[in-house]
């Protein structure tokens, strides 16, 4: 029996050894083939603040002289891709100018492993400090409409999304697309401009009881709200431009978010008062991507993160 119990644990570590092996295998691979990826969906190097590495992005311009209200609009896990790009040019064509950044710093990807590791090794900081680089690009911009920047992010985008709004005192709006979300009131009470969110109701990598706990944290904080939960919906159900226009889910949702920034960056004047910023970043979710990578694994997911 015990001779047993010795090959099975014996075989057990070798299974997970040669798992470890073909994950770092995996990642390495898709970071050697995947050099050129990010100069096919940028346009646009924005220089970094205070020693920070310069940040590479995509900016879509709408038509037109301007003033316009600006959106920093934030990828999903796996990196800035088409899936954004084709959001960002469709969000211009409403008449705002777009960028969408790098946030891990030259690395995108399509292969799941390596997504979740750009994530684990991009700490909340180094983003929050590329996002200031890239707010203070967006404020020199001579079309832009003063005070009216908001911010919004798909998956991991919508958690950075919300994090960078609780860091900026000059954000004017957050957006937040089935992000992991903070609940506490007392943190969310830094928010200088209102909240959209959008969830899907059979989002199996968010639980139901924290986007409720997001809305009546906001509630008790005293930030105006909208949180929305798109029934039968999975996560990251608002994939890309095309399957916005072909309406349904997608369409409902991007409706909801052309309203929502409408009224806070089109028609909202600025108040001109502006808290000093707060040093918050958002702490890593292990709960949210170990739900996510088993909601791949079970195949319930949508492709888009």
């Amino acid at each position: 029996m015990v001779k047993w119990i010795k090959r099975i644990f014996v075989a057990l570590l070798a299974i997970l050894a040669a798992l470890i092996v073909f994950l770092v295998g995996s990642i390495l691979i898709d970071f050697a083939l995947g050099g050129n990826r990010l100069a096919e969906v940028t346009n646009t190097t924005i220089p970094g603040v205070n020693g920070s590495p310069d940040v590479r992005a995509y900016v879509a311009r709408p038509a037109g002289s301007g003033p316009f209200p600006a959106v920093i609009m934030i990828h999903e896990f796996y990196g800035l891709n088409s899936s954004i790009t084709g959001k960002a040019d469709l969000l211009a064509q409403a008449g705002y100018l777009v960028v969408a950044p790098d946030t891990f710093r030259g690395s995108t990807t399509a292969w799941i492993p390596r997504a979740i590791y750009q994530v684990i090794t991009s700490r909340p900081e180094q983003v929050n400090q590329d996002l200031d680089a890239v707010f203070a690009w967006i404020e020199k911009q001579p079309d832009l409409k003063r005070d009216s920047t908001g911010v919004m992010g798909f998956c991991y985008g919508g958690r950075a999304s919300l994090a960078y709004g609780l860091h900026n005192p000059r954000i004017a709006a957050t957006v937040v697309f089935y992000g992991s979300p903070v609940t506490d009131p007392q943190v969310l009470k830094n928010l200088s401009g209102p909240v959209l969110g959008i969830f899907g109701g059979a989002d199996t990598s968010i639980p139901l009881a924290e986007v409720r706990a997001f809305e009546a944290g906001l509630k008790q904080a005293g930030i105006p709200n909208e949180i929305t939960i798109y029934d039968g919906q999975p996560h990251a159900f608002v994939a890309d431009a095309d399957g916005i226009r072909a309406g349904g889910a997608q369409g409902k949702a991007w409706a909801q978010l052309l309203r929502f920034l409408d009224q806070s960056l089109k028609q909202s004047k600025s108040s001109g008062g502006y808290r000093q910023p707060i040093l918050f970043t958002a702490p890593f979710d292990w709960g949210y991507y170990a739900r996510l990578v088993f909601e791949h694994a079970i195949g319930s997911g949508s492709s888009h993160h």
